[in-house]
């Protein structure tokens, strides 16, 4: 049922060892503040805290109480506060009218602000504004990456994708190279470093900047090639509806650092449970990468082995009863209510993703990839806006459409229209932002979309356009897409039928009707060893692409272990579907993928 792994697949790298740097940079820091202290958290820190440090953790280190960042008064009485937070200047803010309001309070604190993963210089400036620089200490916790399962590694920055390709903030740039130098420092150094997209080129230098800062160490490697990607070089990927297991979990019940939350419905029970989602669950581990029309059958197996596994206790002897009570007992329950959980959970995944509107969702999609059916495309849309379908569902196809083809004028004001009638005219900010990313782009006036692809791509092409470049690469992006599906062979013929249960390629990850493109890249780069042959495909897509051999002078294809360690940096997220799509080429090639995010 579960895809097996190739014996002769190398073993991971420890990945723990980041989690257990960052818990000791944490509790230096604590320690910094000697004597009882509450620690505020801000929001989006406290499901990766609780991976690296939990609460008795804290208690040990002299954490007396702790609460979460909620921008109103404390209500804390203690002499000392520390804050642990991310460089934001609303929260800075909020800390210096904390601090204010105790001086005219006539009250004395100390205060602690640490900063993660790095501190910016507008964050100092605004303490210095507000008067208090010199009532706090502040202090910079570097925790850039979080392990969240054998082959996953987060950033846990939520907003880079936002600042970096919305709003054109680079902050976050350097961040990418610091977690790139710890992993060439712990597990590197690295073989060969590929890399596509402006994000990627500027990560890349100030890690070598870093490196060649740093002092240098001989070490042995244990990661072979790294690849960084930036996340608007395929935007058409995230759009496509996922259908392997682990990405309906996150696009029903939502998975955030690792864990989910089953509500009522799925534990069959009148509360909610927390689960962590990792190879360690075993019955997860078996149907994650799995396409979600296989998952049931896997689970009625899975259900009638534990039978078979407890039935085992009719005729035992008392001595063969100990053994089984002290050795298998134990793991059998823990199966069987995993087993449970996903039962339930794959119920209401059914109950949500097999209803008819779904199934159509598919089919459009499906079409638009293949570059058929526009007009019925637009005729959903419209029907599921008067509908008021689910704003995100209906968002993805609004997105397919505009992305994949473009629309007349008319037709896009009319869809606009009709769709800020229907949900709000709060959403005409939202229209702003995806037109801004180069997802919602009209066809200009009295111009085919041939004539506008020739001339948004002579602009890209156009060495000298400097900034201008760069502003139209999204939509330069849009309109070369059917030409990149051609090269790189992204949508399979549709007249062989696909066997879900025996994939054979990465599309299987989207029904056989398409490859995701960020993983084919990936796909041909290692199989060329750079981008020789890639030349239009990267023209096409406004590259900046790289391929440079590493510090170690290893760019031998020997096939040891390490060199068959690879790392993909996703710079802007990625999505389980692709994460499922890397994990097949992996086994296919005979290699480990690890997924940076």
């Amino acid at each position: 049922m579960a895809h097996s792994a190739r014996r002769d697949c190398p073993e991971l790298p420890d990945f723990s060892l980041l989690k257990r740097l960052a818990r000791d940079q944490l509790i230096y820091l604590l320690e910094q503040l000697p004597g009882k202290k509450d620690l505020f958290i801000e929001a989006d820190l406290m499901s990766p805290l609780d991976r690296i440090a939990n609460v008795s953790t804290l208690k040990q280190h002299e954490v007396d109480k702790l609460y979460k960042v909620e921008y109103k008064p404390v209500i804390s009485t203690s002499d000392q506060l520390c804050f642990l937070i991310r460089p934001r200047i609303q929260t800075v803010k909020w800390i210096c009218d904390v601090a204010n309001a105790d001086k005219a309070a006539g009250k004395f604190r100390r205060y602690k602000l640490i900063f993660t993963p790095q501190k910016f210089y507008a964050c100092e400036a605004v303490l210095e504004e507000q008067g208090i620089f010199g009532d706090v200490t502040t202090d910079e916790w570097a925790f850039y990456l979080l392990p969240l399962d054998d082959d996953i590694i987060s950033l846990e920055l939520p907003e880079f994708f936002k600042d970096n390709f919305l709003a054109g903030d680079q902050r976050w740039v350097r961040t990418a190279g610091s977690a790139l130098h710890l992993l060439h420092s712990l597990y590197g150094p690295f073989s060969k470093i590929y890399g596509i997209g402006r994000c990627s080129k500027m990560a890349y230098e100030s890690w070598r900047e870093q490196v060649e800062e740093g002092e240098q160490r001989t070490r042995q490697a244990e990661i072979g090639k790294v690849f960084l990607i930036d996340r608007d070089v395929d935007f058409v990927t995230p759009l496509c509806s996922q259908v392997v297991y682990e990405g309906l979990v996150d696009d029903i019940f939502r998975i955030k650092c690792g864990c989910v939350e089953f509500p009522p419905d799925v534990t069959s029970s009148d509360k909610s449970i927390k689960v962590m989602l990792n190879s360690q669950d075993k019955v997860f581990n078996e149907i994650r990468n799995e396409h979600f029309s296989n998952v049931f059958g896997f689970l009625s197996q899975k259900a009638r082995n534990l039978q078979t596994a407890y039935d085992k206790r009719r005729g035992m002897d008392i001595k063969q009863m100990k053994t089984f009570v002290s050795e298998e007992l134990k793991g059998l329950k823990q199966e069987h209510r995993l087993l449970s959980l996903h039962i339930g959970a794959s119920e209401s995944i059914m109950k949500k993703k097999t209803k008819q509107d779904f199934q159509e969702l598919l089919k459009t999609e499906h079409a638009l990839l293949e570059g058929f059916e526009m007009r019925e495309s637009i005729s959903f849309i419209e029907e599921h806006i008067n509908r008021q379908v689910r704003l995100s569902m209906l968002f993805y196809q609004l997105c397919d459409c505009l992305f994949f083809t473009g629309l007349l004028p008319k037709d896009y004001r009319s869809l606009k229209a009709q769709y800020l009638q229907s949900y709000g005219v709060d959403h005409l900010l939202t229209f702003a932002n995806l037109r801004q990313l180069g997802l919602l782009v009209e066809q200009p006036p009295g111009e085919t979309l041939t004539v506008m692809e020739s001339k948004v791509g002579k602009l890209v092409n156009d060495k000298t356009a400097g900034k201008l470049t760069d502003a139209f690469s999204s939509l330069a992006r849009k309109s070369h897409f059917r030409a990149l599906s051609r090269k790189l062979n992204l949508v399979p013929k549709s007249d062989e039928e696909y066997d879900l249960r025996v994939p054979r390629d990465m599309a299987y990850i989207f029904s056989g009707a398409y490859v995701p493109l960020s993983c084919r890249l990936i796909e041909q780069v290692l199989e060329r060893d750079g981008w020789t042959g890639l030349e239009e495909v990267t023209r096409l897509l406004n590259g900046h692409e790289f391929a440079v051999s590493g510090s170690n002078g290893a760019d031998s294809r020997g096939k040891n272990d390490a060199q068959r360690i690879i790392v993909v940096m996703f710079l802007g997220g990625c999505t389980f579907s692709e994460v499922s799509a890397l994990r097949f080429l992996g086994r296919e090639r005979g290699e480990l993928n690890v997924d940076v995010t």
